[in-house]
C-alpha cells in the first residue's frame, strides 16, 4: 500500500535504504542500498530499484525474505536483518 512518507514505518525497505541482509544457503552477510537505475553501482553493493534484487528488497520488511531470479535463471534470495538507514526514519521525506 501506499503511504506517505511521514508514515513509513522504519522497518520497511525503501529508495535509498541500507539492508543487511544475510543469505540463508551461505550466512554470508552483506549491505545493499536500493537506488534509481543511474545511481547503481551493483559491485559496491548500490542495487538498482529495477534490479531484480532492488525490487524483491523494495517494501519488505526487516525479518522478510527476499528471492529473485538471475539473469541466468538461478533462484537468489536473501533475509532482511536489518535496515541500519532509511531515509524517511532520519526525516528524509520526498512527500
Amino acid at each position: 500500500s501506499i503511504v506517505p512518507s511521514t508514515q513509513v514505518a522504519p522497518d520497511v525497505v525503501t529508495m535509498y535504504s541500507q539492508v543487511l541482509v544475510v543469505d540463508p544457503a551461505t550466512r554470508q552477510r552483506s549491505t545493499l542500498t536500493v537506488c534509481y537505475p543511474p545511481d547503481a553501482r551493483p559491485e559496491q553493493g548500490v542495487v538498482s530499484a529495477l534490479s531484480p534484487v532492488g525490487a524483491s528488497l523494495l517494501g519488505r520488511r526487516i525479518g522478510e525474505l527476499a528471492s529473485w531470479s538471475t539473469p541466468a535463471g538461478e533462484q537468489r534470495s536473501v533475509q532482511i536483518v536489518a535496515i541500519p538507514f532509511q531515509p524517511e526514519a532520519h526525516g528524509d521525506y520526498t512527500t
